[in-house]
């Protein structure tokens, strides 16, 4: 009995610890993307497991992308697909699936060729991450990334990107010890989903608790510069 709950008390141990590993991994990965660290994120996407190499990579393609350095952006997204394909197909979870859906629409955004390759696939990620985990915030989130860019002709709608990000803060409130990225990405689509809308005020508030969230989260600082800056303008 005493070896048996040495043995179970040694897995809880464990587990927790590398839960904490995980959060800590991701937290380095996110301060670096909210600087636009490139060589950071560069070296990020060498360590860890492959969930955390393949994020590492994704936010690298995002912060490259912004940067006008297409080609790392593409090798980056690249890298994270075939990392992650592998990896959900030998088992099912509801964070890579979604992680991989969001790498395969951003490959389409950056090369529109690449649509007829991976939306379909894209899809059916997101579709079985939902079945698998219906209440994970990133699944509700990454939905709305996809909502907000598809066009309305294709089953886009910023009406649905607004209501699908306000799940996904509903269901970030709930505490996260382990993979816990996005809170504050998802004030930031809905804002800009807000503003497509024509709700400016609602679209700052979205941004400025993003800020309230993560204090230098850059893409959040960007968009509330571009708004002032053009209010001035008018």
């Amino acid at each position: 009995m005493k070896s048996l709950l040495l043995v179970t008390t040694m897995a809880i141990t464990s587990q927790f610890a590398q839960a904490d590993s995980t959060a800590t991994s991701i937290n380095a990965i996110d301060t670096a993307a909210n600087h636009m660290d490139v060589k950071s994120l560069q070296s990020l996407t060498q360590q860890g497991g492959d969930y955390l190499q393949a994020y590492a990579g994704y936010r690298l393609a995002i912060s490259a992308n912004i940067l006008g350095q297409r080609e790392l952006a593409m090798s980056a997204l690249e890298s994270a697909k075939d990392t992650l394909e592998p990896l959900t197909a030998s088992s099912a979870d509801a964070d890579n699936l979604a992680l991989l859906s969001s790498v395969y629409g951003m490959l389409i955004g950056l090369d529109n060729s690449k649509g007829a390759v991976y939306g379909a696939k894209a899809g059916a990620a997101i579709t079985q991450a939902k079945a698998l985990d219906p209440s994970n915030p990133r699944v509700l989130l990454v939905q709305a990334i996809t909502a907000f860019n598809t066009p309305e002709m294709y089953g886009g709608s910023k009406q649905r990107a607004v209501d699908l990000s306000s799940k996904a803060i509903e269901l970030y409130t709930i505490p996260c010890d382990n993979i816990c990225w996005g809170h504050a990405e998802a004030y930031t689509w809905r804002g800009l989903a807000k503003q497509n809308l024509g709700d400016v005020d609602g679209a700052i508030a979205d941004w400025q608790q993003a800020l309230v969230i993560e204090n230098d989260y850059s893409w959040a600082q960007f968009l509330l510069q571009q708004n002032s800056q053009s209010a001035k303008r008018q």
